[in-house]
């Protein structure tokens, strides 16, 4: 018999990497694409060729945001994301393709919560440049799937965390690696984030699950921790003590704005929590690994998937 075929873009990334191995491990014949075999544009029959036999699309390749203040983040430096979209739909209509999974953000429902989590019923509000440009890929997924009968599942994941992760996370990482005295002791929020294992895992199933077609699922671990509370259970999982100091938070705010990393700071002590419920209910998914095992999984060299 025949493996069925998936193709993922952004393949050699690092969420891309981690579901390669894991669909690879299930029994997937998994096709990567990624910006170093030159299919990171949006030539419609390059695509169509890459995607030929597919049964399923992953779509992860995107131009990701950027967090350094001084990177201008206007909505013309994410247009290659809408293009990129674009073509690969154009592709998976023209071929074998039945679905289309895509990885959003949840920067599409906002950048904070203030004391009730996201859901799926919340009105978009997408604030930055990024999110807003995921939220245009959106909308026109759900254009195309309901003009061509493709099928299509969106996944909104916060933050994830895992091994070799780039963005805060890898930088939280390498500061506590340090041993660099970190002014967030006082940070009283409340997060969820998402870890890898768990995201890959979950998107596995969003392949095949009957029940989640055309739906759109926030997605995320299902503890919630303060960032105070996440820095001290990432550096209990690498064998450390965090060197917090309780900074207040109008003078950390203060601080950081004058330092030009006042939109970084926020998304370390602004509350961003997420209600991924409608998933679990859906499928009857539970994710393999508790927010500590993750962050111990997080400190690990690259492993294949296996549930504890």
């Amino acid at each position: 018999m025949n493996q069925p075929v998936v193709a993922i873009t952004g393949a050699s990334g690092f969420i891309g990497q981690a579901l390669v191995r894991h669909l690879g491990a299930q029994g997937w014949a998994v096709r990567s694409i990624s910006r170093q075999n030159a299919l990171a544009d949006s030539n419609t029959d390059v695509w169509a060729r890459a995607l030929d036999g597919a049964q399923a699309v992953v779509h992860l390749a995107a131009k990701a945001h950027q967090v350094n203040a001084r990177v201008r983040q206007d909505d013309q430096r994410f247009d290659d994301n809408f293009a990129l979209t674009s073509a690969l739909l154009r592709a998976c209509v023209q071929t074998s393709v039945r679905r289309l999974v895509f990885v959003s953000s949840i920067g599409v429902n906002g950048v904070r919560t203030n004391g009730q989590p996201f859901t799926e019923q919340d009105v978009p509000a997408p604030a930055e440049a990024y999110a807003r440009s995921k939220w245009q890929c959106e909308q026109h997924i759900r254009q195309v799937s309901s003009d061509s009968g493709l099928q299509h599942v969106i996944v909104r994941p916060p933050l994830v965390y895992g091994p070799q992760a780039p963005g805060n996370f890898g930088r939280l990482v390498r500061a506590v690696e340090r041993g660099w005295p970190l002014p967030l002791g006082a940070v009283h929020n409340r997060r969820h984030f998402a870890g890898l294992d768990n995201l890959v895992d979950a998107l596995a199933l969003c392949l095949t699950h009957p029940d989640v077609v055309q739906k759109t699922f926030l997605l995320a671990d299902e503890e919630e921790v303060s960032t105070t509370d996440f820095l001290r259970l990432t550096a209990q999982a690498m064998g450390r003590s965090a060197r917090l100091w309780p900074l207040p938070m109008p003078a950390l705010r203060t601080a950081a704005r004058l330092l030009g990393h006042g939109d970084a700071m926020a998304r370390l002590c602004d509350s961003l929590q997420v209600n991924s419920q409608v998933f679990r209910q859906c499928t009857g998914w539970q994710q393999p690994w508790t927010l500590a095992q993750g962050l111990e999984r997080a400190m690990q060299p690259l492993t294949p998937f296996s549930a504890p």
